[in-house]
C-alpha cells in the first residue's frame, strides 16, 4: 500500500503531520529596515510521502488582499542525513523556489539556501521548532551579509484544527 512507512524512515517532521490553522506574521518589506508587520491566517495539511522519506504540506494562505494556494515539498536524503525543502506558489505554477537544505539538531531544524533578491545575493534560513508540545513554528530569515546577521521576515505558528 502506498501509505506504508518504510522502516527506518526519518521522524523529524512528524510533529507537523496533520491539519492546522496557521497564524502568519510577515514583514511588509524585506532587507530594507522595515519594522511594519502584516498578520493573516491560513490553513495547512501535511502528510507523509515517499514511504516516510518525504512529506507534502498543502497550504491555503489568506493574505490581506487575496488568498492563494502553495505547497512545501520535503524530501530526506538518507546518505547525507539532510532534508531539502522546495516551495511552489500557486500564483507562479511554473517555478519551484530554490530548495533550502539542512537538518534537525536538538529539536531545531535549520535549512539554508543561496538566492537573489532584487538583484542582491542573499542567504535564506528556515527554522523549525516547537513553541510547546503540538505547536510548531516556522520562521524565515534573510541575510545580505553572508549570514553574519539575519532579518526574520516571516513566522508561521501552527495550531491544531482540533483545538480551534
Amino acid at each position: 500500500m502506498l501509505t506504508d512507512i518504510v522502516p527506518g524512515a526519518p521522524s523529524d517532521f512528524d510533529f507537523e503531520i496533520g491539519d492546522w490553522i496557521v497564524k502568519h506574521r510577515r514583514l511588509k518589506e524585506r532587507l530594507k529596515g522595515c519594522t511594519e508587520w502584516e498578520e493573516f491566517n491560513g490553513e495547512s495539511s501535511t502528510k507523509k510521502i515517499l514511504g516516510g522519506y518525504g512529506n507534502l504540506e498543502d497550504n491555503l494562505l489568506h493574505f490581506p488582499k487575496a488568498s492563494f494556494r502553495a505547497i512545501a515539498l520535503r524530501s530526506y536524503n538518507a546518505g547525507t542525513k539532510k532534508w531539502s525543502i522546495w516551495w511552489l506558489d500557486g500564483r507562479f505554477p511554473d517555478t519551484l523556489d530554490t530548495p533550502v537544505v539542512g537538518e534537525f539538531s536538538n529539536g531545531i531544524g535549520l535549512f539554508f539556501a543561496d538566492e537573489v533578491l532584487d538583484g542582491t545575493p542573499i542567504k535564506i534560513r528556515f527554522k523549525w521548532s516547537l513553541l510547546e508540545e503540538n505547536q510548531p513554528r516556522w520562521e524565515q530569515a534573510f541575510s545580505a551579509d553572508g549570514g553574519t546577521t539575519w532579518e526574520t521576515n516571516w513566522t508561521m505558528d501552527f495550531l491544531p484544527k482540533t483545538k480551534i
